[in-house]
């Protein structure tokens, strides 16, 4: 009997605690914490990026232009024989060819005598034809062999002058072949090859949509991503008209003064070319904003909370970007922690 007293006051309880209406837990909206940036007008300038490979504005290949025994001269600064990646200057000697046979069949101080007299021979021809001795004709055939003689010899000196080479060009010696002391060498053999990279060029391809925004003479900048804080100024030389209609791409040459050598013949080289600038301009950083199929949004403040805005861009660079619309100047920018806001929500400005 105890027992059923027991239950049904145990049931009784149950359907009251059951009916008793459940406490609401208090909600709380929770602040994140963001930085912000006032919104302001400045300028924007945009690039375009092109790359290539630098190359020296002047270089020389060296060539034997006779055959025989080779002989290389001292540089005459490090008082020892030329070397591979020397600094040479123009008109220093460089080599010698010894063939004396070569020598003997020019017969120079012959043509030395020759021309003395045919010298003499004139002065006589001319002296005596002022007294009526020889005719015209006799004086002008003396003229005739004179001059003859003096081109012989001339021919004969140049002919001994290939015989010796000197640097054509100053620059740096990036070509070497390697030849033993006094060895014998043909006629063409290479001898090295000489570039001056204080001056140098590159070859860039241009996309087609740039062309009426990149003229003769602007301004480039240039780097080299082994040395990426040193930035060379160059200039646009020449302009392609014509359009690879495989690329859509032309193509432009850059030539930039290099003194202190630091980019080499071959180097991979970035350029960077302003297409357009525009001033007085809303402009934000390019990483602050979000992008998915509802377009591109930001997020202001106004009095703690945020607000989502979609925007509208238009020229870029590698950092900010203009809108067009859907910010004003002033405004308040979300620049940090707005990975998680959403519409309304509510923020904690950071100092």
């Amino acid at each position: 009997m105890n027992n059923h007293i027991y239950f049904i006051a145990f049931c009784l309880l149950t359907i009251i605690a059951c009916d008793q209406p459940e406490e609401e837990s208090p909600s709380i909206d929770i602040a994140a914490p963001v930085s912000v940036l006032q919104v302001k007008a400045d300028q924007l300038s945009s690039y375009t990026i092109a790359t290539g490979n630098a190359m020296s504005d002047k270089e020389m290949e060296m060539k034997a232009l006779l055959g025989g025994e080779f002989i290389l001269k001292n540089h005459p600064e490090y008082n020892r024989p030329y070397k591979l990646g020397d600094r040479v200057k123009e008109g220093q000697p460089f080599m010698e060819i010894l063939d004396k046979e070569y020598v003997n069949g020019i017969s120079l101080e012959s043509k030395k005598m020759n021309l003395e007299l045919a010298e003499k021979t004139l002065l006589k021809q001319q002296s005596v034809f002022e007294k009526g001795g020889v005719t015209e004709r006799d004086v002008q055939n003396a003229e005739l062999q004179v001059t003859t003689a003096k081109n012989e010899l001339e021919n004969a000196q140049l002919r001994l002058e290939k015989m010796k080479m000197s640097i054509p060009i100053s620059g740096v010696i990036v070509e070497f072949p390697h030849y033993t002391p006094h060895s014998i060498i043909q006629q063409g053999a290479p001898l090295g090859k000489i570039m001056d990279y204080s001056k140098m060029y590159i070859d860039v391809n241009l996309p087609e949509n740039t062309m009426n925004d990149i003229k003769i003479g602007q301004d480039v900048q240039l780097t080299n991503y082994s040395i990426p804080d040193d930035t060379l100024s160059g200039k646009i030389t020449e302009i392609s008209p014509a359009i690879d209609i495989n690329t859509r791409t032309y193509l432009a040459k850059v030539r930039f003064n290099n003194p202190r050598l630091l980019i080499r013949p071959g180097m991979f080289v970035k350029t960077l070319i302003k297409v357009n600038q525009k001033n007085n301009i809303i402009i934000i950083p390019k990483e602050i904003i979000i992008s998915d199929q509802r377009g591109k949004r930001v997020f202001v403040v106004e009095e703690n909370t945020a607000f989502e805005r979609i925007i509208q861009t238009g020229i870029e660079n590698e950092e900010m970007i203009e809108i067009l619309s859907g910010l004003a100047e002033n405004e308040r920018l979300v620049i940090k922690g707005f990975e998680t806001l959403r519409d309304k929500s509510k923020v904690k400005v950071l100092k």
